[in-house]
Parts: C-alpha cells; sequence; structure tokens
C-alpha cells in the first residue's frame, strides 16, 4: 500500500483518529482542540482521508464510523523515511550525527540503546576549560612554600 504525505490539517485529524481507532463523526468533533472547526470542514477532511486510504468507512443505520486504515506506525516510519531522504541524503548515521549535535541525543544514550561506545564529540572550549581546571601548575607561590617547609 502507498503512502502519501499528509497536510498539517489532515495530520492533526488523524492524530486524533489514531487515538480513537474508529469514531463517529460526533466523538471526532468532541476530541477536536480548541478553537475547533466547522464540522463541514472536517467531514471535508475526512472524505480526503478516506480517498488517500487512511480511513474506510461502515455504513451504521444513516450515519458513518470511520476507521484507521493505516496505522500510526506505518505512517510515522514512512514520514521517517522521507525525511532523511530528503534532509540527510537517505543516509541514518548522517541522522544520528545531527541529533547529536544539536544535542537532541547524547553518546550515552547511543550506548544504551546499542551497547556500544561511542565516542564523545570534540568541543575545544570544553577541552580548554578541562586543561585549565585539571591538573594546575604549582605557580611560584606555591614553590616558596614547599622551600620553606624543607628548611624547617
Amino acid at each position: 500500500m502507498k503512502i502519501n504525505q499528509l497536510t498539517h490539517a489532515e495530520e492533526l485529524l488523524m492524530t486524533i483518529l489514531w487515538k480513537l481507532n474508529s469514531a463517529y463523526m460526533k466523538e471526532v468533533m468532541e476530541q477536536y482542540p480548541e478553537p475547533k472547526p466547522h464540522q463541514n470542514t472536517v467531514s471535508t477532511f475526512i472524505k480526503i482521508l478516506v480517498e488517500k486510504e487512511f480511513l474506510t468507512t461502515e455504513k451504521e443505520g444513516r450515519i458513518f464510523k470511520y476507521r484507521v486504515a493505516i496505522p500510526f506506525e506505518d505512517y510515522r516510519e514512512y514520514r521517517t523515511k522521507s525525511f532523511v531522504e530528503q534532509y540527510f541524503g537517505n543516509s541514518g548515521s548522517e541522522l544520528v550525527k545531527t541529533l547529536v549535535d544539536v544535542k537532541l541525543l547524547n553518546p550515552s544514550e547511543l550506548t544504551d540503546l546499542f551497547g556500544t561506545k561511542i565516542p564523545e564529540q570534540e568541543n575545544p572550549i570544553s577541552d580548554f576549560v578541562e586543561e585549565l581546571t585539571s591538573g594546575k601548575k604549582t605557580g611560584k607561590k606555591d614553590k616558596k612554600k614547599k622551600k620553606e617547609k624543607k628548611k624547617k
């Protein structure tokens, strides 16, 4: 089944339907955040989502019940693949490197996930600060104190 990308409004509606799994229009409208769109607008989006095969319909008397046809996990996988393809040259490792660079992912989290030690990113500023603060050299005053102690 080919999955199409959703617009922001369609994705918002699908988020509601993914939580409900199946619902009547009334239930969908109750779940919509404020400001709620008009019911006709939501109905139009539902029609589009049925055409895009994200939803199926069941007629129960005079009303319709809408069921999710494409699970959230499938859509998330589709969006992730297209995102990596578009912005990272289809390289998952470039995505991970960027996530680490922008501090959305810690190397220690990668270690937890994959069980291998991931080297920390070089950071010249933190290296400089560490150099300044660790293993300080003794100054002239410290040397004088040491000489005075030896004389006594």
